[in-house]
């Protein structure tokens, strides 16, 4: 098999992923710098799957670092999931988000080429599609530029490795355009532990029900949607990880550059996961409806047809799956790694 050097590999879609990588005999390398994760959730992934892998603390901005791991490790492929992802901050602090997340993947691709390594899949997001697009959302509709800064460096990555892929054919990269990631393996043992508060939806309903946040705060409830409230498409974590196996194993044997939509192809209204969350954990989720934030759309869900054809790859978990999942994690840490 192969061996894989997986960046923001403690992170919270990351760790899933290990998770599939090792139960499928790949080697892991893991690049993070904890900055919002936990060393603890590698710890967790390697008893889960009794297998070991490679921890190396560092950034991709230092390519010392980088050369080192590609030097010492024969590394056939690289998941890259480093950045910074809180929407807000992003908007605050811009040339932080520039610096990690641009310039740090022109970092890693660069340390790749040294090392003669070209096959990559690259965390991307919806965001990067026009906001005039008419879900369901498919990959030939054009991109635009996206409200926040967050978005805006997915996009700039994706151009700029699609030029990339262009300018040098070794190269075979996949772009994995995720909807909206929720839910947690099934052991409990890891899941989404945000630092501060939570940006995304699902923390947000399991830290009210869990007792460490007072109410949900629902943004909107006037959107022309069947209740008001702004529907998404959400994905289980562990069939978002699967996909990234798929995609590895897609570009194993290709070249170029291709982007997959990564969602279920269901929208799903903000107060439906309230509701379906009490129906399926038996909590009681209190919220109060508070003003539309800006630079959100009504409804954003996928066609994922390419995704299921080109790379073998299915969604295997429904709603409630994803909601018991993520409520599981919760419940047995509370405090997430933190214990």
């Amino acid at each position: 098999m192969s061996k894989i050097l997986v960046t923001g590999g403690a992170g919270y879609i990351g760790s899933h992923t290990c998770i599939e990588l090792l139960n499928a005999g790949h080697e892991v390398v893991v690049l993070d710098n904890l900055s919002n994760s936990s060393e603890e959730s590698l710890t967790r992934v390697q008893a889960l799957t009794a297998k070991a892998l490679d921890f190396i603390k560092g950034d991709i901005l230092d390519s010392q670092i980088l050369d080192y791991i590609f030097q010492s490790h024969h590394i056939d492929a690289v998941i890259h999931f480093a950045g910074l992802k809180a929407v807000g901050e992003s908007q605050q602090e811009p040339l932080k988000y520039f610096d990690n997340n641009i310039s740090g993947s022109i970092s890693l691709v660069k340390a790749m080429e040294r090392a003669q390594v070209f096959k990559l899949v690259f965390s991307s997001s919806a965001t990067v599609y026009d906001e005039a697009n008419i879900s369901p959302l498919n990959e030939d509709m054009p991109t635009g530029m996206p409200t926040n800064n967050y978005g805006y460096t997915k996009l700039i990555v994706e151009q700029l490795l699609q030029k990339l892929s262009i300018a040098d054919t070794r190269w075979s990269i996949a772009l994995l355009r995720y909807f909206n990631p929720v839910g947690a393996h099934k052991s409990g043992q890891i899941g989404e532990d945000p630092q501060g508060i939570p940006n995304n939806l699902m923390p947000y309903v399991t830290q009210v029900a869990v007792g460490r946040r007072e109410k949900l705060s629902i943004f909107g409830n006037d959107y022309d949607t069947t209740d008001g409230t702004g529907v998404r498409d959400y994905i289980h974590v562990v069939d978002l990880a699967n996909a990234h196996l798929c995609a590895l194993n897609n570009r194993l044997n290709a070249q170029g550059c291709r982007a997959w939509n990564i969602g279920t192809g269901n929208g799903c209204s903000v107060l439906e996961i309230a509701q379906t969350f009490e129906k399926v954990n038996g909590i009681h989720i209190p919220f109060e409806f508070s003003p539309r934030r800006a630079g959100d759309v009504a409804t954003s869900f996928a066609n994922n047809a390419r995704a299921v054809v080109e790379l073998s790859w299915q969604p295997q978990y429904g709603l409630e799956d994803m909601l018991a999942d993520s409520w599981n994690w919760q419940k047995n840490n509370p405090n997430g790694y933190g214990k």
